[in-house]
């Protein structure tokens, strides 16, 4: 499938196919006329490959990650190694403490707001 139809198929822009291409997450076939040509498990790759950015992952991790799941249903493939899943716990926990900065970020506002809106607006 030609590049606009693979961008279609996975909302995600042609730019950012080309980004994971240049970076070895996106293989493309190339036709005799020079244009991509995706075969039809790109769409699934390029699903894993976004959920893995939105995870936090960046794309040197996510090329390391990519040869050991599998497209269809994304589980372990057996290439995945104990040296991956120790990779991917540190991932985790950095995740983790993203979140629990976040948390106390959210709880900081809320009081904030709270002691805000116990004092009544002054009137002009």
């Amino acid at each position: 499938m030609r590049i606009g139809e693979l961008a279609k198929r996975t909302a995600v822009s042609e730019r950012s196919l080309r980004y994971y291409e240049k970076q070895g997450l996106l293989h493309a076939e190339r036709t005799p006329g020079g244009h991509r040509d995706y075969a039809e498990a790109a769409v699934d790759r390029v699903v894993h490959i976004q959920e893995l950015f939105a995870a936090g992952l960046c794309s040197a991790k996510i090329y390391q990650l990519l040869p050991c799941m599998r497209d269809k249903d994304g589980g372990p493939s057996e290439q995945a190694t104990p040296w991956l899943a120790d990779e991917l716990i540190r991932e985790r926990e950095r995740i983790d403490g993203q979140v629990a900065d976040l948390l106390r970020a959210r709880e900081v506002l809320n009081q904030v707001i709270s002691a805000a809106a116990r004092h009544p607006q002054p009137t002009a």
